[in-house]
């Protein structure tokens, strides 16, 4: 595979968006090990389950309803979320306070039990979010899709990548410039679609030096 040349793809970006400087103020950076492994990890079952509801309804109201949620949810704390009977989260989803949607509520107590999951085999789920190698991301993704709720599509994704974890987004400006470009050619949430990525990623990181959370931004500026 031939793959355009990431100092291309980041000078165009940089034209199409006011010069360097001004492309570099844009670039979001993605936290260190260290830094993700502070993370509390009802901090992640915040995340997940804000991204759950984002889903199909505005962000903003989402956000402005968030510490409703913290709230009736106990501050997302993971063990409180495992002792919460059936009847008692029926009551939750019915809760004003809140935006109410029984299936995703439903989602809260699920990933709640994927967390303590990894808990069980790691020191915390934020130890295993940041010892994921980002040159297999989709690895990370496929994990919450398969054992989270509601965390396929770009609600894994997304979540990571606001959380700080170092990660490509196929967002609709990034798969265009993949198929585009011909590297994906399949739907885009297949697994060969996900792999072609992958390696395209894995390429431009090893040829710059940078993280992915950058090279996905400057893919995505470059072409808008």
């Amino acid at each position: 595979m031939h793959y355009e040349r990431f100092e291309d793809i980041y000078q165009r970006a940089a034209q199409r968006h006011g010069g360097e400087h001004a492309l570099e103020q844009r670039l979001s950076r993605p936290l260190s090990n260290t830094e993700l492994k502070n993370h509390s990890d009802d901090r992640w079952l915040s995340a997940f389950s804000q991204k759950v509801f984002q889903s199909g309804i505005s962000w903003q109201v989402v956000r402005n309803k968030w510490p409703n949620f913290e709230e009736v949810f106990f501050q997302f704390d993971i063990e409180k979320m495992l002792l919460i009977h059936d009847e008692m989260w029926e009551e939750k989803a019915k809760d004003q306070r809140i935006i109410r949607h029984l299936g995703k509520v439903m989602t809260i107590r699920q990933n709640a039990l994927m967390i303590h999951d990894s808990q069980q085999k790691h020191s915390s789920f934020s130890h295993f979010i940041a010892d994921w190698p980002s040159d297999n991301i989709i690895g990370l993704w496929h994990h919450l899709k398969k054992h989270g709720a509601r965390l396929g599509g770009n609600t894994g994704p997304y979540t990571l990548r606001a959380m700080g974890k170092d990660t490509f987004l196929l967002t609709k400006d990034v798969e265009g410039y993949l198929r585009h470009h011909q590297i994906i050619t399949t739907g885009k949430d297949t697994q060969s679609a996900w792999q072609a990525a992958q390696d395209a990623f894995n390429h431009w990181q090893q040829e710059s030096g940078r993280s992915y959370t950058e090279i996905s931004q400057c893919l995505a500026l470059s072409i808008n």
